[in-house]
């Protein structure tokens, strides 16, 4: 369940950083040997737009224009996001508990990485503190969904 829980960890930072690190990890074959991932999941397709949303996230998180992760509709995205992730890479007799893991992880995470992330700003801009948490939210995805 930790790869679950830091796909959630994740997904409270980055809404589409978990679905595009299991989505290339599954076309890859990279994915734990005991997953619950779909077949669609590994389609290159899948995984480029996966990839594009997720790049597409980080650039607009630096914008001063990007709307707070806490808004309703972004945290609903990113709790599902994080438990569809969490389902995929738990073990199979544990997917639902998997997807649970993820997806309440992704939403207490999302609020409590905007409140660091509000705090940081004010000392360090958005941009800096974007690509802080960049820096450690796209690694542990990958990780995770790697299992390693």
């Amino acid at each position: 369940m930790i790869r679950s829980f830091l796909l959630g960890l994740s997904g409270g930072a980055r809404a589409m950083t978990p679905l595009a690190a299991v989505a290339n990890a599954a076309r890859t074959g990279n994915l734990p040997a005991d997953n619950n991932a779909p077949d669609f999941l590994s389609h290159p397709i899948v995984s480029a737009g996966t990839m594009a949303l997720a790049v597409y996230e980080l650039a607009g998180d630096k914008q001063p224009s990007a709307p707070d992760r806490i808004i309703p509709a972004a945290v609903v995205v990113r709790g599902l996001n994080a438990a569809f992730a969490g389902a995929v890479v738990a073990p199979r007799d544990r997917r639902w508990a998997g997807a649970a893991v993820g997806g309440a992880t992704a939403v207490i995470a999302s609020y409590l990485t905007w409140r660091v992330r509000m705090r940081a700003m004010q000392d360090h801009g958005q941009t800096m503190t974007g690509f802080v948490e960049d820096a450690v939210v796209v690694p542990m995805a990958v990780a995770a969904a790697m299992g390693r």
